[in-house]
């Protein structure tokens, strides 16, 4: 039986400065710069997931179904 389905999306946009900023916005804090668009999104996908994973570990979630896309840069 499959559960409830969650989707996150990472946002990007580049910085004044010519960073690149990535984020999901549904999960506060998740959020990572890159030289690169692509290595900022890596590294926010990343954390999400070990975010989500701590939240299952603790207790503080429940396993679901996931989804992480990305927004147009």
């Amino acid at each position: 039986m499959r559960g409830l389905a969650v989707k996150y999306s990472i946002e990007v946009e580049q910085e004044e400065d010519g960073r690149w900023l990535a984020e999901v916005a549904e999960l506060p804090g998740v959020l990572a710069y890159g030289g690169t668009a692509e290595e900022a999104m890596a590294k926010t996908e990343v954390l999400a997931l070990r975010v989500l994973a701590e939240r299952l570990e603790h207790g503080e979630a429940r396993p679901v179904d996931i989804s992480i896309s990305v927004a147009g840069a």
